[in-house]
């Protein structure tokens, strides 16, 4: 497989509105395998398909692979059915916007509906850490980025710029 480019703020196609996929073909199979390449790479935790410049509604996350405990998940045309009323702020980061974090509140629990292998549907709810990155990701395919989810009553020090990644 491939490591893909990533994207960089601002380029404009990160404010696209992702197109649903038709179907699973061997193109969107492989944009998974080289979108979970380009994930671990960066290194990261989440990526969307317009981060490499690809329109379809597709994202990848592995919230336990840089604790020891990979959990890569592929999702293609998720939608968001439920999202709990309780909220968490945490810092966040983007492969599209390197060396800044930002405190961004999140629902606590989101409940996602997405296509997998046949495009059978398959359903989920998601808590804490897996919770924040299937909403970052999940953002990016309507064209939104952490600067729209930024806690405006943070400190300004929650939103500092990072060292550059080795």
């Amino acid at each position: 497989m491939s490591v893909l480019p990533i994207l960089k703020w601002p380029d404009p196609f990160l404010r696209v509105h992702c197109a649903p996929v038709a179907e699973i073909t061997p193109d969107i199979d492989t944009l998974i395998a080289d979108m979970f390449d380009t994930m671990y790479a960066a290194p990261g935790r989440g990526l969307a398909a317009p981060q490499v410049g690809r329109h379809e509604r597709v994202f990848v996350i592995d919230g336990g692979w840089k604790t020891g405990i990979p959990t890569p998940m592929a999702f293609v045309n998720p939608e968001i059915i439920t999202m709990s009323d309780e909220m968490q702020v945490g810092e966040e980061a983007c492969l599209s916007i390197p060396r800044e974090s930002m405190m961004v509140p999140r629902a606590r629990e989101v409940t996602l509906r997405w296509d997998g292998p046949g495009m059978t549907r398959s359903e989920a709810v998601f808590s804490g850490v897996e919770a924040v990155l299937v909403q970052h990701e999940f953002d990016h395919l309507n064209g939104v980025v952490i600067y729209d989810r930024i806690d405006r009553n943070a400190a300004p020090a929650d939103s500092r710029p990072r060292p550059p990644r080795p």
